[in-house]
């Protein structure tokens, strides 16, 4: 009688053991999993941040030059013609239109 209450002891703590086990594997698998949903996430983002700064980059090159044009005195003369239609004393201003 006493090999039967043994045999149960020992059937409880491998059964205790294994469903232990197979927790402990699946928060494993669940924690991975989440790693690695956040590692996708954050390559996508790397991705969107890099294609934002070599946009900026663009746009900061551009505005240097528009800085270093400004700077000229000629060139701020003929922007202001073109632009805002300003005339010297003898010129005439002829709109076009533009389709």
């Amino acid at each position: 009688m006493k090999e039967s209450v043994i045999t149960k002891k020992v059937k409880r703590r491998l059964t205790f053991l294994s469903c232990m086990i197979v927790l402990l594997v699946a928060v494993i698998i669940t924690s991975v999993f989440s790693d690695f949903c956040q590692i996708i996430n954050n390559r996508n983002e790397l991705s969107l941040l890099n294609d934002k700064y070599d946009g900026l980059l663009h746009e900061e090159e551009s505005l240097q030059s528009e800085i270093t044009k400004l700077q000229d005195g000629d060139y701020v003369a003929r922007y202001a013609r073109e632009k805002y239609l300003y005339s010297l004393p003898d010129e005439v201003i002829i709109k076009l239109p533009t389709d």
